[in-house]
């Protein structure tokens, strides 16, 4: 993580660095990421409340960042832009920080730098080293 924010020139703090490797240790596994329809999610989050609202909604922003940064070609097959799932997982992050929880400061921190968390992930991929795996999981 750190050689690839040092690599965009833009080196992550402690915190947000930490944050990524724990949103990709907690999705490696997760073979529905690619097929989950992030807006979808993010309605049924806004049916709850309290704490199963503020992870769902942690859900939708980690998922988002995700398909921006490590998979844009998910965007365009769906015939979206990164951008859509940029904007979506940043306002999915900013109700987080909203909500008050003991996280609040961080999710507000992710929110306000979510372009540059993405840059980060993408500056991990190398295309060419890429398999599709089962699932469509990409894999080295």
């Amino acid at each position: 993580m750190r050689e690839a924010g040092q690599r965009i020139a833009r080196p992550l703090d402690e915190s947000r660095e930490h944050y990524l490797v724990f949103v990709l240790l907690r999705f490696q596994r997760d073979a529905h990421l690619l097929s989950r329809t992030q807006a979808l999610a993010w309605l049924h989050a806004q049916d709850q409340i309290g704490s199963v609202r503020a992870d769902a909604l942690r859900d939708v922003g980690d998922g988002c960042l995700l398909i921006a940064g490590l998979f844009p070609g998910v965007a365009q097959r769906r015939r979206l832009s990164v951008d859509y799932f940029i904007d979506l997982g940043r306002g999915a992050y900013s109700e987080v920080a909203d909500t008050r929880c003991s996280d609040a400061g961080l999710f507000a921190q992710l929110a306000q730098s979510y372009r540059e968390l993405v840059r980060v992930l993408a500056a991990l991929r190398t295309p060419r080293d890429w398999q599709p795996g089962p699932g469509g999981i990409l894999h080295a």
